[in-house]
């Protein structure tokens, strides 16, 4: 589906029109399907519907452009016609029989591997783009830049040297979608400072912030001034702590854990409320999925997901926690 809406707002673009919307669409519907973002079938069933409404977008804009350019409109390849179920065994069929599997018994490893090389480039890159976005940092280039290597693969390349040819490209376009990001996060919240973080818990009530997201950070932070919580980053968050809007906030006092996959053990062991940010989550062990949150893009299944960064539930949560009961000794990273 993502490749037949990028190949359909490229040849929409190539006649010089673009809609946002379709490009904002994209971003999102590459990140979401990032391996450890969204694992909830109804919010995932709800993204593929977005992506639907994309793709009807996508072609009326290109039918249109075709037409102001006084010129028939050009076939464009089937899988811009992709209809996606509507039904999570549909899609579970369809993904049966477009998956990595199928495509290896047609095209062969290297071909396949490439394609997905590609692909996953592509989705990886797609993180940062989203996350520069929240921060009002865009670029029509790398929107551009997406629906054509978009519409590369929707032709199903087979020539290896084609294939390697964009996955190196893919790589270029990722050090401009770094510069925005760069650009969204200093723009926020100050360029990064050499800054020695805490490692070990401070007595009291606790909320641990797991992902990627600035800005939710950034608002939890505002609504627990005052309220007698400590925030501990974890994992991909580290770096946060380096921000100086960021490390203004005194009760933001350290970092827990470490890498995103130990989480399991580490959250069942934190004795507060848990929010994940855009991705990094594993199955929550029941032990800690009544005090685990999602928000953004970032879902699972019977974990409560929060709208419009309103982390009232998080901070009820943490204060219903009993926290660490005393300060261990003090170490720094």
């Amino acid at each position: 589906q993502l490749k037949g809406i990028g190949a359909a707002a490229w040849g929409a673009r190539q006649l010089g029109h673009t809609a946002r919307e379709v490009d904002v669409a994209i971003i999102k519907g590459l990140f979401v399907t990032v391996t450890n973002v969204s694992f909830d079938p109804p919010r995932l069933l709800a993204e593929v519907e977005t992506l639907r409404a994309a793709q009807a977008q996508a072609l009326g804009l290109y039918q249109a452009a075709s037409a102001a350019a006084g010129k028939g409109a050009e076939t464009l390849p089937a899988i811009t016609r992709f209809k996606a179920d509507t039904t999570i065994p549909g899609l579970v069929s369809q993904a049966a029989a477009l998956g990595i599997e199928a495509r290896v018994g047609a095209v062969g490893p290297d071909v396949t591997g490439l394609q997905e090389l590609l692909l996953y480039g592509l989705k990886g890159a797609a993180a940062y783009v989203d996350h520069a976005l929240i921060l009002g940092q865009e670029d029509e280039a790398v929107y551009a830049a997406f629906e054509e290597a978009l519409s590369f693969l929707a032709g199903n390349p087979q020539d290896v040297q084609a294939l390697t040819g964009w996955c190196l490209r893919c790589g270029e376009v990722n050090l401009r979608v770094m510069e925005l990001l760069d650009t969204a996060n200093t723009g926020a919240y100050g360029h990064p400072e050499p800054t020695a973080v805490r490692v070990t818990p401070i007595k009291g009530k606790a909320i641990c912030v797991s992902g990627h997201d600035l800005k939710d950070l950034e608002a939890l932070l505002k609504q627990t001034v005052g309220k007698g919580i400590n925030v501990y980053t974890h994992g991909e968050m580290l770096p946060c702590h380096a921000y100086p809007g960021l490390k203004k906030y005194p009760h933001l006092v350290g970092n827990y854990g470490g890498a995103w996959q130990d989480q399991a053990a580490e959250f069942e062991a934190f004795p507060g409320a848990v929010l994940m940010t855009t991705n990094c989550i594993q199955k929550p062990r029941e032990s800690y999925k009544g005090r685990i949150f999602t928000c953004g893009l970032v879902s699972w299944p019977g974990v409560t997901h929060l709208a419009d960064r309103d982390f009232s539930p998080v901070i009820k949560a943490a204060l219903a926690a009993p926290g660490f009961s005393e300060d261990a000794p003090a170490k720094t990273i």
